[in-house]
This record gives C-alpha cells, structure tokens and sequence, in this order.
C-alpha cells in the first residue's frame, strides 16, 4: 500500500489550481502545510477544507502538503480526494461539493448544437469562464487532452466542476474515455445533471448499448428522472460503414459527429484544409444522421488563428448539411454562430412555408402547399428550425408574424 500520493498541477505558469501531497503516517495527528498566493484571505480557509476532507475519509495521521495557485473550493477538493483514491484505492464514499443552483437546468433533443467547445478534463483554468463566451455547449474532455496517468484525477475534477461551475446555460456534456475504460467514468459523471455523453472511438452499435445500458443503471440507482444523451463520435472507416447503426442504437442519441484526424490516419491519408479526403465520410455521417432524425456536427477547425479558414470551414459544413461544428477555442465560438445564421433568403422562405403550414392546419387540411407545390413535413419540420434560429440570432423578431399574410 502507497503512503505517500500526490495530485493536481504546480509551477510558476499554473493558475486557478493547486498540487496536493499527501504522506500517510501512524501517529501525530495531521499536519497541514499550505503555501498559497493569496495566504493572507484564504489560507485559513484552505486548511480547514483540507482537514475536513481527511477527516471524511478517516484519515487521522497524515502530512499534508498544498501548494495552491488560485485554486476554487471544487478544485482543492478533487485534488485532495484524488491523492487520497490514489492512496486507498478502495474508497466507496465520495467527497461532493454542493450542486449549485445554476447546474440544474435540463436540456432537450432538439436544442441547437452550433459549437461545442472542448475543455481539457484536467485544467480548472479553462473550466471557470468557459460559459461566458456563450458556446452551445461545453466539452469537459477525460479521453485525448488528459494524460493516461492523469485520468483518474481528471474524473473527479470534472464530477465536482459539473456541480459547482457556471456554465450560463450552455448543455453540459462530458467527452468519456474510449470503451471499455470510459465505460468507469459514468459513475462520476451521470448522477451530476450531464446533458450529453460523447462516445469516443465509435465504430459498432453496441458500444453506444453498453454505455446505454451502464447509464441507465445508474440512472435508476440515483433516482434520476431527466434523460441523458449521447453522442458517438465516429473516427475510423469502420465506425463510417456503420454509422447508421450507430446513430440508432439508443433512443438517446441525439447527435453523430466524426473526428478526421483518427479518420484520416485510419484511412492512411493526411487531413488537408481543402478536406478531399473525408468528403465521403462528413456526407456519410450527415446522411445517417438525418436518416436516423439525429443531428449531424462537423468535426473541429484545428487552426485557431485562421478566422476566415473557419468561416469557409463552416459554410462548407452548412452546405453538405451538418448543423454543427467544435470548437477548440472561444475565438471559434461566434464566427461558427455567425456562419450557421440563415441567409435572409432561406429566412424568407422559411417564413413561407410556415405561414402556409399554420394556414393549413388552421382550416383542417391534410396537407400543406405554397402556390402549386405540395410541401412535406420534413420541409416544414426544416422551416420550423430556420425561423427559431433566426430569431436566436435576432435576425427575426419574435413576433414576426404580425403584418404577414
């Protein structure tokens, strides 16, 4: 058994964070050491956090060593539990920070999932204004940006940031590790109000079934109410030749997307900016989206200094019919919303068809026509989703009805 474990990042560039170290001893009580930036407010209150902690995981003799940069309640107390999992590998108890208020808003299937910005799983630093900047969604990522060695760190920082950061509305999704192994981070994240579950590395219908059948255990262990979602990611040409089968493999997938630089390799091939070589395979997954009545999102623009790469990233991805793209940065976030706004053009044809779909409806007609042409219900399902995303993006007003015929 370990006697000494250490968690958490330290060094002159770390901030919004803190290193925990912890030395089990047989007697002597327990010591607290903290050597913080901001001693003076908080360096009281750090320490007794600390010795509350040990104390709910029964440890009476111990040295502890915290080096705090800033770190928030929610990140000293991950990186105090995961020094402690990494010393008693056996714990069943978790040490929960409050759910806050603000983390208990639902999502919906059919809610827009323009830009989705990815967080790195194990840096509080990016976690605590990511809602800010007004994402769709946010990413807390525990599979490519965490360190194999760090995952198990990584899964408690993000259980506690999933019950104490504000998000400002955005869906709070979480980005597991590849299966079998993410199929253990469930347990830390789905009893906290997460939206959508990202499944790596897609590639059959049955790991979407695993993952459904371990969050529905828990889900019914919990007494949750309110679904989650999921959304596989497909990143090998096997995962492309069957991604109808996974985009209908739970009633819970809301969304399919790809990830091109797996996909790439695994084809032998070398992702470009003209993008030739996943054409077939971003058409691919948009028609089995669509066919499955999922939403089709884009992978990521890798280049955060290319503005106008990205406008022309997303325009392309609009044209072939994804309603979504990734963000890696908030810089991406409002040029992705701004490419994905309907053009006045497809704003007034919109409007057409639903103003021909409510007339219709209104005077019990079975079907729908604008002039000669019969309208089908996928089109006017289409309408809908334009005239609500205009109006998001206030290029329609809400009562835009008013003074149309």
């Amino acid at each position: 058994m370990k006697t000494t474990a250490q968690a958490g990042m330290r060094g002159a560039d770390v901030r919004s964070d803190c290193w925990v170290e912890i030395t089990l001893k047989n007697e002597g009580g327990v010591s607290i050491n903290v050597n913080s930036r901001v001693e003076s407010m908080f360096g009281d209150s750090i320490r007794e956090l600390a010795k509350e902690e040990c104390e709910f995981f029964d440890i009476a003799h111990a040295d502890v060593v915290i080096e705090d940069a800033g770190a928030l309640p929610f990140v000293l107390m991950a990186r105090m539990e995961a020094a402690i999992r990494r010393l008693k590998p056996d714990l069943d108890r978790e040490y929960l920070p409050e759910m806050k208020n603000f983390s208990r808003y639902e999502s919906t299937r059919e809610r827009f999932r323009r830009s989705r910005l990815y967080l790195p799983g194990n840096s509080p630093k990016f976690m605590v204004n990511a809602g800010i900047h007004k994402p769709d969604g946010v990413i807390l990522d525990l599979e490519d940006s965490v360190a194999p060695a760090e995952k198990d760190v990584a899964a408690i920082l993000v259980r506690n940031a999933l019950r104490q950061v504000n998000f400002y509305e955005a869906e709070r999704m979480v980005r597991i590790n590849q299966l079998p192994k993410g199929l253990d981070d469930l347990q830390f994240i789905v009893p906290q109000n997460v939206h959508v579950i990202l499944i790596p590395k897609c590639e059959h219908a049955e790991q979407v079934q695993q993952v459904d059948h371990e969050v529905r255990k828990i889900i019914n262990e919990n007494g949750i109410k309110k679904p989650v979602f999921y959304m596989p990611i497909v990143e090998s040409a096997l995962g492309i030749l069957n991604a109808y089968q996974i985009a209908t493999a739970s009633k819970n997938v809301i969304a399919l997307t790809i990830g091109l630089e797996d996909y790439t390799a695994d084809i032998g091939t070398q992702r470009t900016v003209e993008g030739r070589e996943s054409l077939w395979a971003r058409s691919m997954i948009v028609n089995a989206a669509r066919a499955a009545r999922v939403q089709p999102i884009d992978t990521v623009f890798s280049d955060v200094a290319d503005m106008e790469g990205l406008k022309q990233s997303v325009l392309e991805a609009k044209s072939l019919g994804f309603d979504g793209k990734g963000c890696i940065h908030p810089r991406q976030i409002q040029p992705i919303h701004d490419a994905f706004a309907p053009s006045d053009e497809e704003i007034e044809k919109a409007k057409k068809i639903v103003l021909a779909f409510e007339k219709a409806e209104a005077e019990g007609l079975g079907v729908v026509s604008l002039g000669s042409k019969m309208i089908d219900p996928p089109v006017v399902k289409r309408a809908l989703h334009t005239v609500k995303l205009a109006i998001s993006v206030n290029k329609l007003a809400e009562n835009w009805r008013e003074g149309e015929e």
